[in-house]
């Protein structure tokens, strides 16, 4: 059976089975891939979190923290590492905290920053999470060894910086 293929990847001169002419130019194939690719990746792991009763973005909110000096960080970093406002941050870590997994509290030199920190109940689950996480992370990337993988994530530090310049 042959691969699937999507849109994006149709030849310019082949309608294909979805009845659709890919006439993009390079750039805009791979801009138009790399957009499948991660939300593909992001539904595929979404499952994974979801059997451990978190979203993709609460996954990522015990990953900073658990990667953070002592367990911390304040909302305003975590929002900045994970490109969302602080007040999207807000609504996940109340529920993050009402399930035990993270602790919320004023930072005691200035009151109106709000500190986070990984409980330990937070860290088991993102230990519990990790192999089926890397597996998955395994598959994607099967097709790039090491140095190449790094490559690629070279590559794609260089689009994001040149983004985040416009």
């Amino acid at each position: 059976m042959p691969a699937e293929t999507y849109p994006a990847e149709t030849n310019e001169n082949d309608w294909g089975e979805y009845n659709y002419k890919n006439n993009m130019e390079i750039g805009e194939k791979v801009i138009a891939v790399l957009f499948r690719a991660s939300e593909t990746i992001k539904k595929d792991l979404d499952l994974t979190y979801k059997n451990y009763g978190l979203t993709f973005s609460q996954y990522n909110v015990l990953r900073i923290l658990n990667n953070s000096k002592n367990g911390q960080n304040t909302v305003s970093n975590t929002s900045k590492i994970m490109l969302v406002s602080s007040s999207n941050i807000t609504g996940l870590t109340q529920r993050l905290e009402k399930n035990g997994l993270i602790l919320r509290k004023q930072d005691p030199g200035d009151e109106r920053i709000t500190v986070l920190e990984i409980t330990p109940k937070g860290s088991r689950i993102l230990k519990n999470i990790q192999d089926s996480h890397l597996s998955k992370i395994n598959i994607y990337l099967k097709h790039f060894p090491s140095q190449k993988q790094r490559e690629l994530l070279e590559d794609l530090k260089l689009v994001y910086r040149d983004v985040r310049k416009k």
